[in-house]
């Protein structure tokens, strides 16, 4: 039965976003099929072939292993501060001392692989995959294949052609950068589930890919290609400024890294403050509605947006029993970021609450992604840096984006519960 939710759920998420898009009589069914056949190839390849199944366990393997070896760094700065729960000497989880700095360690060592030409051509591997496939533009194919493994820094592998995009174009690439995460940031979300979730790693990195073909899929639902892109077709290359040397290509990836802190930290004080003073000032005027009702509503924006999610987490097939505290923990990263949203899901499950292995699944594939209100600015104002005579168009087509991007991840999240094999070596927990 929770099969059958699944199939309705994805048809259900992608007739969400026709009902967003500005054009409905014009849907790109070959862009739609395609998405959805990567998206069901890649899926199979992941949860039902033992094969794929190994490969990501041994991925899963190495982001740890690099993980453990981030960790030899914080420690030497932070000493205890650095020990995360469990350890000797540890006082409790501390964000900024234990999970945050594991961002400067794999932005440097990304920066390596930049710098070697590896992630180039994996990079170029996924972007002709989709170029040739779903028969979109070289520029946005680009765009999204890069945001598979970095954040807003991929605007600037298409720097050149961002002036001359169409407005589908654009929102394409506002959609895949808010749809994916950054491999910096994968390692945060690593340590915060890893013990809790012990293939953590190998299901991020899945979703990240998967998220790509889908938030292509949900783009294109939500503003249909009118026009004719000038990379349409094309394979073009990442714009890429090298550096001299590794060393110089570390110390700049560290530098990116620790900026990167220092916005994560800055937008986390901001948003958080500001929450809860929205739910002093929900709770104080619900109060007196539940009193005069009799009705027992929970006024925090946390249990506003779970109301509105309850629903879509149902058409993901999470189970009736996890379904209302679930989706109060994928709808509030609509606000308070996916950081707050993935360390709310690990200390629900450290709390002792016994969610089934599958919710555990699909709500981690749902909350992969930079999909809330901060990412939206931070994506609208990075590549209206770039080119300032579009920062109109990017404004406007910033909040179509942003639902597209949920839809994205939404979608993928379905997809997993869809292929979920309770007897996979990646379902360990």
């Amino acid at each position: 039965m929770q099969y059958l939710i699944n199939i309705f759920g994805i048809f259900a998420l992608m007739g969400i976003a026709w009902s967003f898009s500005n054009n409905r009589k014009i849907v790109n069914w070959h862009v739609v099929g395609w998405g959805l056949g990567l998206q069901l190839i890649f899926a199979t390849f992941v949860f039902v072939l033992p094969f794929g199944s190994r490969f990501f366990l041994l991925i899963n393997d190495v982001v740890l292993a690099v993980l453990d070896s981030a960790y030899a760094g914080t420690y030497f700065v932070f000493g205890p501060l650095a020990v995360g729960p469990g350890g000797e000497s540890s006082i409790g989880f501390i964000l900024i001392t234990q999970a945050l700095p594991t961002i400067i360690f794999f932005a440097a060592l990304m920066g390596l692989l930049y710098h070697f030409g590896i992630m180039n051509k994996l990079i170029q591997s996924f972007s002709w995959l989709f170029t040739r496939l779903m028969k979109i533009s070289g520029a946005e194919s680009l765009s999204a294949s890069s945001n598979i493994f970095v954040g807003i820094e991929s605007s600037l592998v298409i720097r050149p052609h961002i002036k001359g995009m169409t407005k589908s174009e654009l929102t394409t690439v506002l959609t895949a950068g808010m749809a994916t995460i950054a491999s910096s940031m994968l390692a945060v979300y690593v340590f915060m589930l890893r013990d809790q979730f012990p293939t953590i790693a190998a299901h991020l990195v899945s979703a990240s890919i998967m998220n790509a073909p889908a938030a292509i899929i949900m783009s294109k639902l939500i503003y249909p290609e009118t026009e004719i892109p000038e990379t349409l077709g094309t394979h073009i290359k990442p714009e890429y400024d090298k550096e001299p040397n590794f060393i110089a290509a570390i110390i700049s990836s560290a530098n990116a890294g620790l900026k990167l802190i220092v916005g994560i930290v800055t937008l986390l004080l901001a948003f958080l403050g500001l929450v809860a003073l929205a739910d002093k000032i929900l709770m104080l005027l619900g109060s007196q509605v539940n009193g005069l009702f009799g009705i027992g509503i929970d006024w925090t924006l946390k249990g506003l947006l779970g109301y509105i999610f309850y629903p879509i987490t149902l058409l993901l097939g999470i189970p009736l029993q996890d379904a209302g505290i679930v989706s109060k923990i994928i709808g509030s990263r609509a606000i308070v970021t996916e950081v707050t949203a993935f360390q709310n899901l690990a200390a629900l499950l450290k709390s002792g609450v016994v969610l089934e292995p599958r919710t555990i699944v699909i709500t981690t594939y749902a909350l992969t992604g930079f999909a809330h209100i901060a990412s939206l600015a931070i994506f609208v104002g990075g590549i209206g840096a770039l080119v300032p005579e579009r920062i109109n168009d990017l404004s406007r087509l910033g909040f179509r984006a942003l639902i597209a991007a949920t839809l994205a991840t939404l979608l993928t999240a379905a997809m997993a519960g869809l292929f979920y094999n309770p007897n996979s070596i990646l379902i360990n927990m």
